[in-house]
């Protein structure tokens, strides 16, 4: 009889998959590798430090907590030892994506004669919409279950080596990546051309993401800060960001608004967002990491979707 063990990528799906009695053991993998300073090296006493230091000091997350948490949590996934079976559950966003790539760089170095099956909800047949594992029935989260894909050695090699380009100081390597899709990950090629997209555009300094922000709030005008998170929630694409994200660019751009009770932009916050204004000076000593490249290290060009370095 194999053992199995299930890993997923937060605690609602965790809860859902132990109501609906899948056999074997749960591990839920509290992360967001998607933000902050990555190493290479998952699991080492190097990487945890970097972590904690980040998710500190940016989320207030304190020690007890992210021992609590996300060490204690990691702590079991290393105890279980016995398992030949690990079924991983993550979605097609980025920040999915990039923790489910960690994880699979973890099991390459700790598992190595466990068979690693993914299960990754996205597209639905007859829609356009992308679901996350929370929004299918029963009955299609057995059938994804039931056609997941076995990974081979390849597939996790390759895994691998976007994880330690990831963790890399330089973006462009990851650029060549995006067309290669000899991989049985659907929805990476998307979640990479996601992630290229979070460094400053050359345009006005802002990247993708934070110029959608000033974008809806001119053009939805929300009435209040709760309204505008409610749009950029609905509507982010391949992020999967969480309202605490957003809190945190909207915060960095807080001076480009003039209220947010309603939600109003100031000339600037106008200039910048129709291009007239660049908004990178503001910026660019801000000392912050994607993955393993400080973020005003790097422009990207929004014409030909490359990374330039500056």
């Amino acid at each position: 009889m194999k053992s199995l063990l299930h890993i997923t990528n937060g605690d609602s799906f965790t809860s859902r998959l132990q109501s609906l009695q899948f056999k074997g053991d749960v591990i839920t993998w509290r992360e967001m590798l998607c933000e902050g300073k990555t190493l290479s090296t998952v699991g080492s006493e190097s990487f945890w430090k970097t972590r904690f230091e980040f998710l500190n000091k940016n989320y207030k997350v304190s020690k007890s907590w992210f021992i609590e948490k996300t060490l204690k949590e990691y702590r079991s996934l290393c105890n279980h030892k016995q398992q030949d079976q690990i079924v991983l559950w993550f979605e097609y966003d980025l920040f999915c994506q990039i923790n489910m790539l960690a994880v699979i760089s973890w099991l390459k170095q700790h598992r190595r004669h466990a068979e690693i099956s993914l299960v990754c909800s996205g597209k639905v047949e007859g829609s356009t919409k992308l679901y996350g594992l929370n929004e299918l029935n029963d009955d299609r989260l057995m059938e994804l279950y039931e056609t997941r894909k076995v990974l081979s050695q390849d597939d996790i090699e390759y895994a691998d080596y976007i994880w330690q380009l990831y963790c890399s100081d330089n973006p462009i390597r990851l650029e060549n990546q995006i067309a290669n899709n000899d991989f049985q990950f659907e929805y990476l090629s998307d979640a990479l051309k996601t992630h290229l997209k979070r460094f400053p555009t050359i345009k006005n300094g802002l990247n993708d993401l934070e110029n959608h922000i000033l974008e809806v709030a001119k053009k939805h005008k929300p009435k209040s800060k709760n309204e505008l998170m409610k749009d950029l929630l609905t509507d982010q694409g391949f992020y999967g960001f969480g309202d605490t994200q957003y809190e945190r660019m909207l915060s960095s751009l807080k001076p480009l608004f003039s209220s947010f009770d309603p939600v109003k932009l100031t000339k600037k916050g106008l200039d910048v967002l129709k291009q007239e204004a660049n908004y990178y000076s503001e910026l660019r000593d801000n000392q912050m990491y994607l993955g393993g490249s400080l973020k005003y290290n790097f422009l990207y060009n929004t014409d030909t979707g490359r990374i330039l370095k500056l």
